[in-house]
């Protein structure tokens, strides 16, 4: 491999990085806008798992709106991700895989000053599809797999020594 494809290589990673970081972002800051413009024109995603719907990037957006409207502090951490590049469709390399762990706790609106414990905390495992554009790497398809949730007054976790 040259030195030159190992750069590209390195400014792909990157990218498609920042794209999964500017997803968590927008939910978490509820933009929606922003949200749609990180879908390609036949992007989807599928928040079944988590109790939610599957659609185009417009439908799921304006879910998102609803079902987190009543939690003011939002808060997606995204990690472990494993990128493949060229993944689909058996391509040279215009598309990419992620999957990546994440934990997100929520607090609802009005409970107490936000500086408190959160009232939700989930998570679980994405799936991302991704496919370069000429507008950069765009997402094609995002699938949720939620493994856990837990809510405020639950019964407390098992320490782990």
């Amino acid at each position: 491999m040259t030195q030159r494809v190992e750069l590209a290589i390195v400014m792909d990673r990157l990218a498609v990085d920042g794209l999964v970081t500017e997803y968590a972002v927008a939910v978490d800051d509820g933009d929606w806008a922003a949200y749609r413009r990180l879908f390609t024109v036949d992007g989807r995603a599928d928040y079944r798992s988590a109790g939610g719907i599957e659609g185009d990037a417009r439908q799921v957006a304006d879910w998102l709106a609803e079902s987190l409207a009543p939690f003011a502090v939002r808060q997606h951490l995204v990690v472990n991700r494993r990128v493949r590049f060229g993944a689909l469709e058996q391509d040279a390399g215009d598309t990419a895989t992620v999957q990546a762990d994440y934990v997100s706790p929520l607090r609802a609106a009005g409970s107490g000053d936000g500086t408190g414990a959160p009232d939700v905390v989930c998570g679980g495992r994405y799936a991302f599809g991704l496919v370069r554009t000429a507008d950069g790497w765009r997402l094609r398809r995002v699938v949720v797999q939620e493994k856990w949730r837990r809510l405020a007054g639950g019964p407390p976790a098992p320490v782990i020594n």
